[in-house]
């Protein structure tokens, strides 16, 4: 459980720190500009978002869940059974419930890749963002994107599918160059959402009442 806890925290959720490969900003074509305006207006046009989720890791590990999100700031990764593992972003932390011990620990929401889906206004041509690539291939296309201020922090590769055009997948590579790929499926957009779902409340084993 401690290793899985650390892989889902690194991974899923954290910009883990020194990469050990360095980081190469991509020289962006009119086409690419293109690209990533296209896919920022994809992702600032989320409100809320509602999806079955597939993570899959580099050592083959599968989970699977329900995603929620609400811009600006609020995601919940729910996993199904067996993986006993809750992630909610309340809009200031990442919170990483073991909830066979009930055991969270917090991260601040702009210290992870969390903190670029959930952006107020997302931009890939903003001062704070390092486009390393785009990609577009028959009826994909990709973004891999880091921190500008802190480009050995890690980075975020976006997937789109065309037709329609929407977000289908994003990786997140840690400081070991393990990936983790979150693939959606059965996608709802501008759904009501509960603002429970966003929050955390942890139990107080010593409270008698």
């Amino acid at each position: 459980m401690a290793v899985m806890k650390r892989f889902l925290f690194s991974c899923a959720v954290v910009a883990a720190s020194a990469l050990p490969f360095g980081p190469s900003t991509a020289v962006l074509s009119e086409a690419d500009t293109a690209v990533l305006e296209k896919a920022a207006a994809y992702l600032n046009g989320i409100d809320t978002m509602q999806a079955r989720f597939l993570q899959v890791d580099g050592r083959g590990g599968v989970a699977e869940g329900d995603l929620y999100i609400d811009r600006p700031g609020k995601m919940r990764l729910q996993y199904d059974p067996p993986t006993p593992v809750l992630i909610v972003a309340d809009g200031t932390f990442v919170i990483y419930v073991d909830l066979e011990l009930d055991e969270p620990s917090y991260l601040d929401i702009d210290d992870t890749p969390a903190g670029f889906l959930l952006d107020p206004q997302w931009s890939f041509t903003d001062e704070s963002v390092e486009v390393r690539s785009v990609r577009v291939e028959p009826g994909v296309l990709e973004i891999t994107a880091a921190d500008a201020d802190d480009p050995t922090a890690g980075e975020l590769t976006f997937v789109f599918s065309e037709g329609p055009f929407e977000l289908r997948q994003w990786k997140v590579k840690d400081a070991q160059s393990r990936e983790v790929t979150v693939t959606l499926y059965d996608t709802q957009l501008g759904v009501e959402l509960d603002s429970n779902l966003f929050e955390y409340e942890e139990i107080d084993i010593f409270d008698d009442d």
